[in-house]
């Protein structure tokens, strides 16, 4: 059924992507992602009275957020009428698993499936002191970021506020780490500490999603994770991020990848629109930020384009020129069937990251993880496209059979 199109600006002009979601078949409406006012106008809206509203929200965002319960036949301080009523009109959803895989590091990855048919990819990183969780926000991606796998991809349509949440409470799902009755199970007791959201699209061309799933994710009687452990990722949309910074008070990384115009504008095409100089501004001005709470650059190290010693000073220049409290994360490129680059000489990286390190900024080599499942940074894209249904009915057929 085609739906009505929206303009989302991307780096050269306005790409068209579908409004609206195709509503689910059975008619139910999924409750994950709707903030307390939306949840009690669905149900009033579903048919319960209105003096039943406010209990029956604040009932259902405790066993929806903090239980992680998908049943609401199993929420017993709810009338079993009412429960009944739930059933027929809401549904308590989750992306559809089309395929998960495990690294031999630990890294995790799934291919996720929306109700109308869409897939994206969600990637959990366990470390010995945290685990990070990175989210997509859209399928697909407008930016063509030359460098990056999910960048050859076109974009679909962004995700919702619910498939955003729906994918840290499907997380939580896979790890086991939602409390029983009588544990409290917080902060360092779960193996998801962080939220990065750093997976597929760019979050600041759906705003209004991220920050609703997001203000679910930060709420002390939601998923209750610190604004501190959640991370933003953009690759420079900079009328966006002073709203970001306002609004949502997380931690904000830049995807810079280069220091000078014609590198960047080749290889981050958003760079055409809004420029290093202008970006850089942005950040000196992004609210919240400081020594304690430093802007992240990120930067993928590509052999012979932007990795020369002349490029770290450039980098050191530019940070100190606008006063940054910043961090450099230097990125070995993770390569992909089909891609123009190569990742720089361990020396070369070695000789860019001490250059950045001595002008007195931290700039860490990020340790590739994930890459024998295509699961590290850059390398994100639906397997949709490199395997077909078919085939992986097969596999799922001999895994159940096995």
């Amino acid at each position: 059924m085609p739906t009505a199109a929206m303009t989302i600006p991307g780096a050269h002009s306005a790409v068209p992507v579908p409004r609206a979601v195709t509503p689910r078949a059975d008619g139910r409406i999924d409750l994950v992602g709707l903030d307390r006012a939306q949840l009690s106008a669905a149900l009033a809206e579903g048919g319960f009275a209105e003096k039943q509203v406010r209990l029956r929200t604040k009932q259902l965002w405790h066993w929806i957020y903090h239980r992680g319960l998908t049943d609401f036949a199993a929420m017993t301080d709810i009338a079993k009428g009412d429960r009944a009523l739930l059933e027929s009109r809401f549904v308590i959803g989750r992306p559809n698993v089309t395929e998960a895989l495990v690294s031999i590091d630990g890294t995790r990855k799934w291919l996720l499936r929306t109700d109308d048919g869409h897939e994206f990819e969600m990637v959990f990183i366990p470390d010995a002191d945290r685990g990070t969780l990175c989210v997509s926000s859209q399928v697909g991606c407008t930016l063509n970021c030359t460098f990056c796998h999910t960048g050859t991809m076109k974009l679909v349509r962004n995700l919702t506020s619910g498939e955003i949440t729906g994918q840290i409470m499907l997380a939580r799902d896979a790890l086991g780490e939602w409390p029983k009755p009588g544990e409290d199970l917080t902060g360092e007791a779960r193996m998801l500490t962080n939220i990065v959201m750093m997976g597929m699209g760019e979050p600041l061309y759906n705003f209004d999603n991220v920050a609703g799933a997001l203000g679910v994710v930060m709420d002390e009687a939601g998923l209750a994770l610190s604004k501190r452990r959640i991370t933003l990722s953009t690759s420079g949309v900079v009328p966006m991020m002073a709203r970001c910074g306002a609004e949502l008070g997380v931690n904000l990384a830049v995807s810079l990848h280069a220091v000078n115009k014609e590198t960047r504008d080749e290889i981050v095409p958003l760079n055409r629109k809004y420029g290093i100089e202008q970006l850089l501004a942005a950040c000196a001005a992004y609210p919240g930020a400081s020594n304690a709470r430093r802007i992240t650059f990120e930067y993928v190290m590509l052999k012979g384009i932007n990795d020369s010693d002349d490029d770290a000073r450039t980098l050191v220049r530019l940070l100190k020129m606008h006063d940054l409290p910043a961090k450099v994360n230097l990125i070995p490129f993770n390569p992909w069937p089909g891609s123009a680059y190569e990742c720089s000489d361990p020396a070369r990286i070695k000789s860019f990251s001490k250059i950045v390190f001595d002008a007195g900024i931290s700039a860490p080599v990020r340790t590739p993880r994930g890459q024998d499942i295509m699961a590290a940074c850059g390398q994100l894209k639906t397997a949709s496209e490199k395997k077909s249904r078919a085939e992986r009915d097969r596999e799922a057929a001999l895994e159940s059979a096995a």
